[in-house]
């Protein structure tokens, strides 16, 4: 069986195996693929393996003994699985491996504005401390978690999972979700603009659609505390980036933490990454080498599933 893994580099830098996959054929891997270069490396592919290289209609024509494709991710919107399922292709994506490191993410950013480590860990090692005429001082006000409100937008595993944190450290949840959710957790589902206006700390977990894309705009940011903060750990476009960047600038809230952009790498006219108290990671809330290192045995899970003919993880 040929395999061939198209852009293997940000899911294994070098620090993992690929063995859960090698062991069901000749497998070539490639860091990266660029879109003229992808018919050239596929041709006469049983197997393909993508995370952002497009596999179109098109192309999936010109690999008849192509018989699945593996997304190493949990979107699969790379790949036309319309077309996958007319030509008989199986499509597998990766579910839910990397729930509890975008957990861990989004509180990361909601410490780093509770407390500023790095900025105070910078201070004392510039000498401030030393030079300091007092046993204590603060470069940003202090906050305590506990007793304020997160608001979730979005309370599926990674929601819920951002809530028990949340719980644990004392907080009051809300939560807003397209459908209603019966959880036994301690968190009251809201409406959008209820969310939006009690909460100090506001995550967006949802998944992207054509009906939320942009919804984070200078409307919904007018809803929203002057105090509070905006996360965003799901999709760039789920917020209008234009609408953030000036709010943030005139202080209509006091920051935005942002792991995800509308366009990746971040464009060089992006208003975000210069906008006032804005802190953004380069898309990384999924890349814990434990989460890493699930996703590669999923993958072979899911190829293994599929050669003894019983696939799973299948999304067309």
């Amino acid at each position: 069986m040929k395999i061939v893994i198209l852009d293997g580099y940000t899911l294994n830098p070098g620090d993992l195996s690929w063995s859960e996959i090698e062991k069901f054929g000749e497998c070539k891997i490639y860091d990266r693929t660029l879109p003229e270069e992808t018919l050239e490396r596929v041709t006469n592919a049983e197997v393909i393996f993508t995370n952002k290289v497009l596999i179109s209609k098109e192309l999936m024509a010109c690999l008849p003994k192509l018989k699945f494709i593996g997304v190493l991710a949990t979107g699969f919107n790379v790949v036309d699985t319309l077309a996958a399922k007319k030509a008989g292709i199986a499509v597998c994506n990766i579910p839910a491996y990397s729930t509890q490191s975008v957990a861990q993410m989004v509180f990361s950013h909601i410490l780093h504005f509770a407390q500023n480590i790095s900025g105070h860990a910078n201070s004392v090692s510039k000498g401030e401390w030393a030079k300091s005429k007092d046993f204590a001082y603060w470069l940003t006000p202090q906050t305590e978690l506990a007793g304020k409100t997160l608001g979730i937008i979005g309370f599926g595993q990674i929601g819920q999972a951002v809530a028990k944190i949340a719980l644990a450290l004392g907080m009051q949840v809300v939560f807003n979700n397209r459908s209603k959710k019966d959880t036994k957790l301690d968190a009251v589902q809201v409406d959008l603009d209820t969310l939006l206006s009690e909460s100090d700390f506001v995550s967006i977990n949802c998944p992207l659609t054509d009906e939320n894309k942009g919804f984070i705009n200078k409307a919904a940011i007018a809803k929203m505390k002057p105090s509070a903060f905006l996360i965003n750990t799901g999709r760039g476009p789920l917020i209008n980036e234009q609408d953030l960047a000036e709010a943030l600038n005139a202080g209509q809230i006091v920051g935005a933490g942002l792991d995800v952009l509308s366009v990746e790498p971040a464009a060089a006219n992006n208003p975000l990454p210069t906008a006032k108290n804005c802190f953004i990671t380069p898309h990384i809330a999924w890349a814990t080498f434990e989460a890493r290192q699930r996703l590669i045995q999923i993958a072979g899970s899911n190829l293994k599933a599929f050669v003894e003919g019983k696939p799973i993880n299948v999304v067309n």
